[in-house]
């Protein structure tokens, strides 16, 4: 035999054994190939788990929602707390003064003086400030509430006198001060 035809044979050989290599591959994948019955059940399954997975969620999602209003409730509930027990001083020192039957005026100014510092410690404790503009103030409509105009020498929309003074928490106005403001005369 040529050089030539062992080499046409040795190809020959190797191709039927391919050949017979993909036969044996398309047979075993035919038999190992799922019944379409098996596909749907997997399907089913498969279906299954993510609608559990999206029960799961939706359960945790519901979860965290109940707890953030739980949490925004108690924040309200007990918003006014710190304060409160700021203000427990102030209530004992007024009802001790209305106990007094001493009839002494020093003693009764003395423990007044002494609620209104329990008071201020409270003001201070809870960021509550006062605003008592000074006379000659420019009106600010965001601090201020011009209760009357009055004819001045001073300029106009500056503050003749306080007649209540305002307060804020925490840079927020509670109330503005009430003043009363200067105007030209007509």
């Amino acid at each position: 035999m040529t050089e030539q035809n062992q080499t046409v044979e040795t190809e020959a050989a190797e191709t039927a054994e391919a050949v017979e290599t993909v036969e044996t591959a398309v047979e075993n994948s035919e038999a190992e190939k799922p019944s379409y019955e098996a596909l749907e059940e997997r399907i089913a399954e498969l279906e299954a788990q993510v609608k559990e997975e999206q029960l799961r969620g939706l359960a945790n999602e519901q979860n965290l929602r109940r707890r953030h209003q739980e949490e925004i409730a108690n924040t309200h509930k007990f918003a006014g707390q710190k304060f409160a027990a700021e203000m427990l001083p102030v209530k004992d020192y007024l009802e001790m003064a209305l106990l007094d039957q001493s009839g002494n005026f020093d003693a009764l100014k003395m423990g007044v003086q002494m609620t209104l510092n329990e008071l201020q410690k409270a003001f201070d404790a809870t960021q509550i400030k006062e605003i008592n503009p000074a006379v000659g103030d420019k009106l600010d409509p965001h601090h201020h509430q011009a209760m009357q105009t009055v004819v001045s020498e001073q300029e106009p929309n500056t503050i003749v006198s306080v007649m209540k003074k305002g307060y804020t928490l925490a840079e927020r106005v509670l109330r503005p001060a009430m003043v009363t403001v200067a105007k030209k005369e007509d």
